[in-house]
């Protein structure tokens, strides 16, 4: 899938900025400094770990399996296994084969992966750094370039299998199948994928009922780097704050792109009663009463409450096996613990 200008824009925006912040706060389920109430957050955050399956199973190779863009790709060995996304990371580390991954993408925030070599960020990946730790199989996302890079890395022998991008909860479970048949577990795969399921079914179901959903808006921002966007249909968002028995303003007000930059008229429209943001962007602009300061927020309900939502940049738009987690964090900020 092509990725579009403000999409590469955004990407590379997010790898500057979990670069120059550590990678993100590392709170596992996704807690952040702001929460439905407008208050502070006086939780710790959980540890940014995934949690491997019990009883993984042992690659069965070699595996032919179709890949993304349209080829087919023969697998013979999980040696070492270079995922180059975030989410892909997470999917392997949680299959059971962590020990056999040898680079991470700079978004895979999680501790287990920590010390790992960074070969790629914001989807762009070196080729070179790649090629440098011998890898025997590579996952990469349909948006991982440049093409030259990928092209590169294929040319040199390299089965590379690309799996499509997470937009919504409906992806979970077709990502995990989709890793571990490339890297021969598909049993851990199903086992993986059931799990996930039953997790984000639980939460779903202990979501309060409202009569009126909240309209939550999701602004990607950037202090830093004077980056201000607002989430529309396309942004990712949308899956999750519907789950959450929400609205997503952005979409509802008609914006149909990914995102859009941010002005006081698209806010007015949208009439959030809740921003969503990610805990990296929040601190980037001195927290929720910078927020309140960016242009047109505070005209808007979430703004004159200060009702903010906070859920950790590693984790909140990869649908993977930790989506429960980002599912539960963001129905007890919105709606208040215990209520």
């Amino acid at each position: 899938m092509r990725r579009t200008r403000l999409a590469g824009a955004l990407t590379a925006v997010l790898a500057l900025a979990l670069g120059a912040t550590g990678c993100g706060d590392g709170s596992g389920n996704g807690s952040g400094k702001g929460n439905g109430s407008g208050t502070t957050a006086a939780a710790a955050p959980a540890p940014d770990r995934v949690e491997p399956l019990a009883a993984p199973a042992a690659p069965r190779l070699p595996v032919t399996v179709p890949s993304a863009d349209g080829r087919t790709v023969t697998v013979t060995s999980t040696d070492r296994i270079v995922p180059l996304s975030g989410s892909l990371n997470e999917i392997v580390f949680t299959l059971g084969l962590g020990g056999k991954v040898v680079a991470r993408d700079i978004t895979a925030t999680f501790e287990q992966a920590a010390k790992l070599p960074v070969v790629t960020r914001a989807h762009d990946v070196s080729a070179e750094s790649v090629l440098s730790l011998r890898p025997t199989v590579v996952l990469a996302e349909s948006t991982t370039g440049p093409a030259e890079a990928v092209a590169q890395i294929r040319d040199a022998g390299i089965p590379l299998v690309v799996v499509k991008p997470a937009k919504e909860l409906a992806d979970v479970g077709t990502r995990i199948d989709a890793v571990a048949a490339a890297l021969g577990v598909r049993d851990s795969g199903t086992a993986l994928k059931e799990r996930t399921e039953e997790r984000i079914d639980a939460v779903r179901k202990g979501i309060p009922a409202r009569e009126e959903k909240p309209r939550v808006a999701f602004l990607y921002v950037r202090g830093s780097a004077a980056v201000y966007l607002l989430g529309g249909a396309e942004s990712g968002a949308s899956s999750l704050l519907e789950a959450a028995g929400a609205v997503d303003a952005g979409k509802e007000s008609g914006l149909k792109k990914d995102f859009t930059p941010l002005t006081s008229e698209a806010l007015a429209q949208a009439a959030p009663d809740a921003i969503l943001v990610m805990s990296k962007g929040l601190d980037s602009v001195g927290g929720i009463d910078g927020l309140v300061q960016v242009p047109g927020v505070a005209q808007t309900p979430a703004g004159a409450a200060k009702r903010v939502v906070s859920v950790d940049d590693g984790v909140l738009l990869n649908y993977g096996p930790r989506t429960d987690q980002v599912l539960k964090s963001l129905v007890g900020q919105l709606y208040g613990e215990g209520k």
